[in-house]
Parts: structure tokens; C-alpha cells; sequence
């Protein structure tokens, strides 16, 4: 209806000038990781996705190809994420320059959004590759078995949009592109400004019109 507001992702805290500010003065950790860094944010199994063993092979073999071209890796697991994958993504970089977070102390996840030169995120997760697609930098997808048609529907969105691309199976380039960074809470909070002031505007009429 004309009431509705609908937008690529969900709403996100990550606005460009929060991207900029943690990009500005990223943690001495991150700074020593050569470039390209590649932050890589694991979700994990669902209703509708189910990581089986095939699939973290596939995934190991793609975040190997990645560190072959002289990737760095930045690697956030998140409440979700089963043993197996994190087995995965560990082995895969092990040989490369690496901050794989252990889920102690502070969550390094922002500075690794805002500091990636690319990002690889599971496919699971509307909120982690919205948040990705927030850094205008590349976003590589990696799509489990399973699916369902709303995620399809919201990759495809993605992907038209210029943001995300499948992660290739075995990468044989680092490729780069750039798009409009995506910042749902930014286009909604204009929207409800928008209609407020049109409101405001439409109220004297309907006052004077009701007295």
C-alpha cells in the first residue's frame, strides 16, 4: 500500500560516517594485516540452510584460493555458527595473516566491516550481509545447501544493486567493484521525515477546514 516503506535490507547502525570514523583509526591489530583484507563473517545453519560437510569443503577451498592471491583474513563467528564451520574457516587461513576472533572480550565485528577491502559472508544471514553491503566495498556470498525463496528474492535484490556477487567456487582474481553503499535506517528515518513534514504542511488546511 502507499503506507509502506520497503527497502533491500534491514535497518543497521553502520552509516557511512560510522564506517569512516572506524575506518580512520582501525585497532594495531588490523593495521598490521597486509592488503587486501578480507573480513569473512560466518553465520551458520537454519530453518532454511544446512551447511552440510560438501559445503564447508567447498567453503575452505574458496577462502584458501583467496589467501593464495595474497588475501588477508579478518574472521567473526556469530552465536549461530556450528563448530564445523569454524573448524573450516580456521584451516582455510591458517597458512595467511589472520584475526580469527574466539568470541572473548569485545567484538572486533565493526572494525572488521569498516577495515575489509572485501568481505565474504554466508548466505544465512539477512542482517550480517546487509551490514556488509553497508562498506560499498565487494561482497562475496556463499550460499550453503538449502535456500528458500525469500532468500533468493533478497540475494537477487542484492546482487541487481551491484553489492554481492556468489563466491566462486575456487576465486582466480581479486576482483574489485563498487557500488551505493546501503543503509536501510538511513532511507527509512528520510521517509518518516518526509511524510511528517507533508503532514505538517496538510494540517492547517484540515484544522481550518474542520472549524
Amino acid at each position: 500500500g502507499p503506507n509502506v516503506i520497503t527497502t533491500p535490507t534491514a535497518p543497521h547502525s553502520f552509516t557511512v560516517e560510522r564506517l569512516a570514523q572506524l575506518r580512520a583509526a582501525p585497532p594495531p591489530a588490523i593495521a598490521a594485516l597486509p592488503q587486501p583484507r578480507v573480513a569473512v563473517v560466518l553465520g551458520g545453519k537454519n530453518g532454511v540452510y544446512r551447511f552440510t560437510e560438501e559445503d564447508d569443503e567447498r567453503f575452505v577451498g574458496a577462502l584458501a584460493a583467496l589467501g593464495g592471491l595474497g588475501a588477508s583474513f579478518m574472521i567473526t563467528p556469530s552465536r549461530r555458527t556450528h563448530q564445523r564451520l569454524i573448524r573450516a574457516a580456521d584451516s582455510a587461513t591458517a597458512a595467511f595473516p589472520r584475526i580469527l576472533w574466539d568470541m572473548t572480550g569485545d567484538n572486533p565485528y565493526p572494525d572488521f566491516l569498516a577495515n575489509a577491502d572485501q568481505l565474504v559472508v554466508t548466505a544465512d544471514s539477512v542482517n550480517m550481509c546487509g551490514e556488509a553491503c553497508a562498506t560499498g566495498r565487494p561482497v562475496w556470498v556463499f550460499e550453503p545447501s538449502g535456500g528458500s525463496p525469500k532468500f533468493r528474492r533478497f540475494h537477487e535484490a542484492l546482487r541487481s544493486h551491484g553489492a554481492s556477487r556468489p563466491l566462486p567456487v575456487r576465486p582466480t582474481t581479486m576482483e574489485q567493484w563498487s557500488y551505493p553503499p546501503l543503509d536501510a535506517a538511513g532511507q527509512i528515518a528520510a521517509q518518516i521525515e518526509r511524510r511528517w513534514l507533508r503532514r505538517r504542511e496538510a494540517l492547517p488546511g484540515l484544522m481550518a477546514s474542520a472549524s
